[in-house]
Formats: C-alpha cells, sequence, structure tokens
C-alpha cells in the first residue's frame, strides 16, 4: 500500500511528536510512506527575527497564502529545506527509519510554473495585482526519482519546495504538493493531518463525503480549511482512491483515519 502522509506545520512547532514517530515507523514497516511537511509558522518567525516579518494576502477564490518576494523566498528555502527537514529527518532516523529529506529542487522533484503576478484583494476586498512573487502552481512530479527511493525502503521527507523553468526555488503549498504527490505515485490514500478533528460544514463534523459534495460545500469553507479541500479534489481527480483529513494530535492519528476512526474521508 502506497501512502502520501502531509504533517501540518502546528504539529512540529515543538519537534514531531513521539507518537506519531512509532507510528511512522510502524506502518513503514509494513507500506510505502512518502512524508509532506509544513511548518510556515516557523518560517514566519524566522523571518520576523530576521527582520523581514511576512505579507499574507488573500485571494478572490479565498485561499490566504504567503507573499513570497525574493528575500522571503530565501528565508522560506533556508527554514524549509534546512532546519525543518532536516530536524524531522534527524527524529526519523533516530527511531530507524531510514528517512531522506528533500526540497522539490532536488533532483528536478517538483517542477512549478511561477506565478509572476498574483490577484489578490485588498483591505476593502477589491482585487489588486502583485508582482514579483516567488511562489508556484505545480505542473509535474518526478514519480521516477520517487519510486527509486520507495523501492529501496527509504521514507522520502518532503519540503514543500518547487523548481521553476530557471532553476529558482518557489514556494508551493504543502497540501497541494503531497496530493500531487499522491498522484503521480498512484497511492492508495493520502492523510492530511491537522490541527483539527475534521471538516465542518454548518458547524458540524462530517466524517464522509463524496467529491461531488465537496465540490457543491466549498463556498462555505473558510480560510483554513478551503486549501485542504482543493488539495483532496486534486488528488482524487490524480487516481487516489481516498483522502483522509483528519487531527494529527490523537493516538496513532494514521491509523485511525485509514480505518475511518476519525477525521473526515473524501472518496471518488
Amino acid at each position: 500500500m502506497k501512502i502520501v502522509i502531509k504533517i501540518g506545520g502546528d504539529l512540529i512547532k515543538g519537534g514531531l511528536p513521539a507518537g506519531l514517530v512509532d507510528e511512522l515507523a510502524s506502518i513503514g514497516e509494513e507500506h510505502s510512506v512518502i512524508l509532506v511537511h509544513g511548518g510556515g509558522d516557523i518560517v514566519t518567525e524566522i523571518a520576523t527575527r530576521l527582520g523581514h516579518p511576512p505579507r499574507f494576502i488573500t485571494s478572490p477564490k479565498g485561499f490566504r497564502s504567503r507573499y513570497t518576494d525574493k528575500e522571503t523566498a530565501e528565508i522560506y528555502t533556508m527554514v524549509m529545506a534546512g532546519r525543518i527537514n532536516k530536524e524531522i529527518v534527524s527524529t526519523l532516523q533516530s527511531r530507524g527509519i531510514q528517512a531522506i529529506g528533500l526540497s522539490g529542487l532536488d533532483g528536478g522533484l517538483v517542477r512549478a510554473q511561477r506565478k509572476k503576478q498574483i490577484v489578490a484583494l485588498d483591505e476593502r476586498g477589491r482585487k489588486m495585482l502583485m508582482e514579483g512573487d516567488y511562489t508556484g502552481t505545480i505542473e509535474k512530479v518526478n514519480e521516477s526519482l520517487l519510486r527509486l527511493l520507495l523501492d529501496n525502503g527509504y521514507m522520502p521527507v518532503l519540503s514543500a519546495l518547487a523548481m521553476s523553468n530557471k532553476a529558482e526555488p518557489l514556494n508551493v503549498d504543502g497540501d497541494r504538493l503531497a496530493a500531487s504527490v499522491a498522484s503521480a505515485i498512484k497511492a492508495d490514500s493520502l492523510v492530511l493531518l491537522t490541527d483539527v478533528e475534521a471538516v465542518r460544514i454548518n458547524d458540524k463534523p462530517v466524517t464522509a463525503m463524496r467529491a461531488y459534495e465537496v465540490r457543491e460545500v466549498l463556498d462555505q469553507i473558510g480560510p483554513g480549511m478551503i486549501t485542504k479541500l482543493y488539495a483532496a479534489l486534486e488528488a482524487i481527480d490524480g487516481g487516489v482512491d481516498e483522502v483522509h483529513i483528519a487531527s494529527g494530535l490523537k493516538e496513532r492519528p494514521v491509523a485511525s483515519a485509514l480505518s475511518h476512526g476519525s477525521g473526515t474521508v473524501i472518496r471518488r
């Protein structure tokens, strides 16, 4: 079974939880696992300490994202591919997991089209055009490199960076990176671990949804969850059987999500 697991930044601010490390070690013995991690809060903290606090923008569709100018891109690359990724890899290696840390630039793993101009909303909700951004739309994942690593017993740990057609590092969304990776390797399941229990509709948790139902309620979803739902739809459209959105704070969160014991499962 091939499983892609995305760990949100809120789950790693104090280091990868010991219980999750143990679970990854257990799952990795039986299944092929790829880990994708976030870490935006840590990037924000370090960027602020370096005198370059972040600026966040909201798109007309409701996506909230970091405006990534050149200096922010440099800090983002340093923290995501450096500090956070290597801390996770070191923690997994200490538990006997053959983890290998990669960014989207390594081996041309993730290629993306740079968004040289982006549309965002100003304080009054009016559209404005912004230039000089170093974020990207994912176009291709080097599936053969990932298969080579999986076939040889490694657990790839991917930071949310991609490479532009000019070999520039680009900030890409971690959830959508996980969806692209899951689609590329034809994963059986994508698990998006976050700090909330499940998708909520009308303030009530939903345990299961079909893809068409997700599309019907997108306009009811807030900025904290909407990107995950778009990522889920992209994974389903890419051939992934199931996507799970669940809390990573529970005991054995991956197994609980995969067995439909917690979170929200989204199916074709």
